[in-house]
């Protein structure tokens, strides 16, 4: 029971802290909360892939922690107290590690795309490290919220998350970061891996492509 509250209590914490307060800190300082995400349905693929990324962050957050207190048993092999004390340390760290990454990026945050906008191309900091920060910290705090209350609802969740943001990733931001900055943005991708340091890096532009990408996009 108290690691189901636990985990519920972290993944409030998380949502007001990377959501609402960050908002709330990209309003004052740049005049724009940077909030691009259209919530009503209108069948695009961003829609799809963040409404399932929102289903699979619920689904650990709350559904996993509401059914283990209705009496969902957990997965035996993950129902250790050693288990459950590092989720809750790796999910202050990723809570942390996610808010830091957000920051990072300075005024070019954003939550969705506009695709008539262009901000400018982050690469220092944790951005050096892989292509989306924000992603793997949040990654590791769901997952970290998942082994807390190890049931089948959490691991279904992740699963889900995993998913919606593979979906955001691939299908919409790179494509857009590859028309609006061309040969600077597959430079980047070729050098620095995806998720993880080294790994989901990709090819570079030859200079024909890049001028037909910068032509496009102009």
């Amino acid at each position: 029971m108290v690691m189901s509250f636990a985990a519920l209590g972290l993944f409030v914490v998380l949502t007001l802290v990377i959501g609402a307060w960050r908002r709330r800190i990209q309003l004052a300082r740049t005049g724009d909360s940077g909030n691009r995400r259209r919530w009503r349905p209108d069948g695009t693929l961003e829609w799809w892939a963040l409404a399932l990324a929102d289903l699979g962050y619920l689904l650990v957050g709350v559904g996993a922690p509401a059914a283990a207190l209705a009496g969902l048993p957990p997965l035996a092999v993950l129902d250790q107290p050693w288990v459950h004390g590092l989720g809750i340390v790796v999910a202050v760290a990723g809570i942390t590690a996610t808010l830091l990454a957000q920051l990072g990026l300075g005024a070019s945050w954003r939550i969705g795309v506009d695709e008539t906008e262009t901000t400018d191309l982050v690469t220092t900091g944790p951005f050096a490290l892989v292509r989306n920060p924000i992603f793997t910290a949040l990654l590791i705090t769901m997952t970290s919220l998942a082994v807390m209350v190890p049931n089948p609802i959490a691991i279904a969740g992740l699963v889900i998350a995993v998913a919606g943001i593979e979906l955001q990733v691939r299908g919409v931001e790179e494509p857009y970061l590859r028309r609006v900055h061309g040969r600077a943005y597959t430079d980047y991708a070729a050098a620095v891996g995806r998720f993880l340091p080294g790994i989901g890096r990709t090819r570079s532009l030859s200079p024909r492509e890049a001028n037909d990408a910068a032509r496009h996009h102009n």
